[in-house]
């Protein structure tokens, strides 16, 4: 008897421990939920990896842009006193004081305070010595020897247009009737160039906007060349005629890698469109292209990023649509002559609706 109930306790036992374990089918909404728990714990992970990848690219960004501070502050300051320094006699013996005094070196502290104060400078910067003071002096004096480069280029455009001016007298006021039906006859367009070649013929847009640039070109000297003779001589009129040989100048560049097929993908396809739209006189059109390859579509076209006091994640993102204007000074250059063209060719060929004509 005593054994019969032994073996019924251990069967009832092991009936509780199966009912215990659960049974082998699940309902629907268990199941969904033991997914969304598990998908939850999955973002978790994901969020947390990412946070910590932004993290580390943020200190990695600080780190380096502290590094490239402290590297550009070593190289002006080492810049500044060879500027400073840079006239020492080659072999080795100290120069006259005559010669100190004409390089800044050996002047009065009242002289040195006069020439900072007329070129707006402050006197003295934190943490400077009188040496350093001089130095600063000397450098200040040899950057403004040197001038601005666009004024530079600008006053050798005037130079060459007054040369060529020159030139043109000795050999004659007009041109020969050959080389104005030539003129003509290569101003002649075919038409509008079409926008289907951005994606039928690429290659062939490098010659007509070649073509198209160069007779503007042209037609704008011609242009100036026909002017009254007081009004070409007028400081109005040598500015303009400036402004023309300036323009071909900068634009050398830009005719170059069209000839060879060079020029960037994204600079031919907006050229093409502001050539199309300014054949069909529509300006406006015309300007924002122009616009889009100036400052392009970035949110902040001048590099700016930090606006605020919060890192955002998205941070990286601002700068990835850069101007080609921005590129470097070639491009600014030949972008700017090229403004120069539209602003001609509504001059001398206004479109039919005002609201066609660029501000």
């Amino acid at each position: 008897m005593e054994g019969l109930l032994a073996e019924i306790n251990k069967k009832k036992e092991a009936t509780a421990g199966e009912s215990s374990g659960g049974s082998k089918y699940m309902r629907r909404g268990e199941a969904e939920r033991a997914a969304e728990a598990a998908r939850e714990r999955k973002r978790d992970e994901d969020r947390r990896k990412r946070e910590e990848e932004e993290d580390a690219e943020r200190e990695r960004k600080s780190e380096r842009a502290g590094r490239m501070r402290k590297e550009a502050e070593a190289m002006r300051n080492a810049s500044l006193s060879a500027l400073a320094d840079g006239d020492d006699t080659p072999g080795g013996s100290p120069a006259p004081d005559a010669a100190a005094k004409e390089r800044g070196q050996n002047i009065t502290w009242d002289e040195c305070v006069r020439r900072l104060r007329s070129k707006g400078q402050p006197i003295r910067l934190f943490g400077e010595t009188d040496k350093d003071v001089r130095h600063r002096l000397r450098a200040l004096e040899l950057l403004g020897d040197r001038g601005s480069k666009d004024q530079v280029d600008f006053k050798r455009a005037v130079e060459d247009l007054e040369a060529r001016e020159l030139e043109r007298k000795a050999r004659g006021e007009d041109k020969t009737q050959a080389e104005k039906e030539k003129s003509d006859k290569r101003r002649q367009p075919d038409g509008p160039l079409d926008l289907g070649l951005i994606k039928t013929d690429f290659n062939k847009l490098h010659p007509l906007i070649y073509w198209a640039f160069k007779n503007l070109l042209n037609e704008w000297e011609e242009w100036l060349a026909a002017r009254p003779d007081d009004v070409r001589r007028s400081t109005e009129g040598k500015l303009a005629a400036a402004n023309h040989a300036q323009s071909a100048q900068n634009l050398k560049p830009l005719f170059r890698m069209l000839r060879s097929r060079e020029a960037p993908e994204g600079v031919v396809r907006l050229l093409a469109e502001v050539v199309h739209y300014v054949q069909i006189r529509s300006y406006q059109k015309a300007n924002d292209a122009y616009l889009r390859l100036s400052i392009g579509n970035a949110a902040w076209p001048l590099g700016v990023t930090s606006v605020g006091i919060h890192a955002r994640s998205s941070q990286g993102k601002i700068t990835d649509n850069i101007a080609h204007v921005l590129n470097d000074e070639v491009s600014r250059k030949y972008i700017q002559a090229v403004k120069r063209l539209l602003t001609f060719s509504q001059t001398v060929r206004p479109p039919d609706s005002i609201s066609q004509m660029m501000g």
